[in-house]
């Protein structure tokens, strides 16, 4: 068995890698289960038991997705500069325990008065904002680090990093796929609470994962200046403890954001406004070549928004589509609407071995990045291409088959595996030494900005509701056809564009791979 003192090199413990990557996988697998089983839940909740609109349940979807990839950018910080990979898990573990236990506290449902107001119960409502605020704030500092961690297990030239990196996030579709069909189930049939709780659950359990199997982490997540982390600065608090108290006391802020997507709006705008004006200072000081591919990254990272805009569709209107117009009859049994969700990620674990094979044959003529990125954009625009025609070959008046439903995820999953995988690696290969780590939150601020316009797309097919539930199946299926063929007509025409001009953007990347 591998211990604290068995060197990197000679821990082949958990199938030829190190012990620490089990420990690793299993945390991981029970943080994206308590994650997307959540998050499968969210617009439901919101609508059907808050009574929000789709319109408000849309943006507060938005704005808690864009928060839980903005903020992983200050917690990445923290925990490189001060914290350390492990303490910053530990600490972001225990926010997520808390966030979504606070979930499974439902309170009263909201209901409509005589007058036609919808009456709210107050305090399960700023219980649960804040409730999500914990979890933002959780996955903030669990996120960036742990993924930090798999990588501080292996020595620089060590071949098994890239399989490491492949069995962890087998892990986090692992995690996904179970929590979808679960948290789903025990949400719709025994009530939102109990899915919440499970979702919860799988949190408790990868946090005591994580503490238990800490000591196989062969010191890699430590802090890199111990002293100066215990050093008292304000009074007798140390450096430690005092970003546990400024973290847990920016909560305030986090609900109020969530519930106000105003604000997030303009933070998204105001930062991808200033995070441009420092790269193009980089840019025009520095040499032509280090200009270009960091140009050549900044392209890509604008039409990864337009991708990631797209394919989040799935948390909002294809959740809502799903639920609301899909025929879901199975031989007699009625599946629930947030198991389709679980295609994405068994559509991963099947596919991620074919297509990386695909590369693989395809040797000098495997597509480069920009190319890559293009066919992404078009795949998932086919996905909702595929929705549209099945809506336009479905009788008026009918429920859709499920089948479209199916071929949409599976277009959208082939896009996924063509951009996913190279996007990071690419801000590592084109961006300056000099600001790596910057270019890095840039690439994450964006997936942020991409999820709060995933909202406003999704409220092109926003609906009135009675009571959380659609009266009318026939103008709903109108309002979604006129959303996915926006999103197919964007889809294909950018992706396009992108595969059009691709020449130009590979010239700009020097050679780069």
């Amino acid at each position: 068995m591998a211990t604290e003192n068995t060197s990197l090199s000679q821990d082949k413990a958990f199938f030829g890698h190190p012990k620490g990557l089990s420990i690793l996988f299993l945390t991981e697998m029970w943080e994206r289960f308590s994650f997307y089983g959540m998050k499968a839940l969210l617009i439901f909740y919101l609508t059907k038991y808050h009574l929000f609109s789709d319109e408000g349940g849309n943006f507060i979807v938005g704005s808690y997705a864009a928060l839980v990839y903005a903020l992983p950018v200050i917690g990445g910080y923290l925990a490189d500069r001060y914290l350390g990979f492990r303490k910053a898990v530990i600490f972001g573990g225990v926010m997520l325990v808390l966030g979504h236990l606070g979930l499974a506290f439902e309170g009263n449902k909201a209901y409509v008065d005589a007058a036609g107001n919808i009456v709210r119960d107050g305090f399960a409502l700023q219980s649960f904002f804040f409730s999500l605020s914990l979890i933002i704030l959780g996955v903030g500092f669990l996120k960036a680090n742990i993924s930090s961690i798999v990588g501080a297990l292996y020595e620089e030239n060590d071949q098994r990093r890239d399989s490491g990196f492949t069995i962890f996030y087998m892990g986090i579709n692992l995690g996904s796929f179970m929590a979808t069909l679960l948290c789903g189930w025990l949400g719709e049939n025994y009530g939102w609470g109990y899915g919440f709780g499970a979702a919860g659950v799988g949190m408790v359990l990868g946090l005591i994962t994580f503490i238990y199997g800490q000591k196989f982490l062969h010191g890699k997540a430590e802090p890199k200046d111990v002293a100066a982390l215990s050093k008292p600065v304000v009074g007798p608090l140390n450096t430690e403890w005092l970003i546990y108290i400024l973290a847990v006391g920016s909560l305030l802020i986090i609900s109020q954001m969530v519930q106000n997507h105003t604000i997030v709006d303009w933070t998204l705008r105001i930062s991808g406004l200033l995070s441009l004006i420092m790269i193009l200072y980089f840019g025009f000081t520095s040499e032509k070549i280090v200009r270009d591919k960091l140009f050549a990254l900044t392209i890509l990272i604008i039409f990864s928004v337009v991708f990631w805009a797209l394919f989040e569709q799935a948390y909002t209107s294809l959740n809502l589509y799903a639920e609301r117009v899909t025929n879901r009859n199975f031989f007699g049994w009625e599946i629930p609407g947030p198991w389709f969700l679980s295609l994405n990620a068994l559509f991963i674990i099947l596919f991620a071995p074919v297509v990386a094979s695909v590369w693989v044959r395809l040797g000098k003529y495997d597509p480069n990045v920009v190319v890559k990125f293009g066919i992404a954009i078009v795949l998932v625009g086919l996905g909702f291409g595929a929705l549209v025609f099945g809506i336009q070959t479905t009788g008026e008046g009918a429920k859709i088959a499920m089948i479209w439903l199916v071929l949409a995820y599976f277009f959208h999953t082939l896009g996924e595996l063509c951009l996913s995988p190279v996007g990071l690696s690419s801000v590592t290969k084109l961006a300056p030494q000099k600001i790596v780590g910057f270019m890095m939150g840039v690439w994450f601020l964006a997936t942020a900005a991409s999820e709060f316009i995933a909202a406003i797309l999704a409220n092109i097919a926003q609906l009135e509701t009675n009571n959380g539930e659609v009266a009318d199946v026939a103008l709903a299926v109108e309002a979604y056809k006129n959303l996915f063929s926006t999103l197919f007509y964007a889809g294909i025409i950018i992706g396009g564009f992108l595969l059009l001009i691709s020449p130009f953007i590979k010239k700009l990347m020097h050679g780069v791979k």
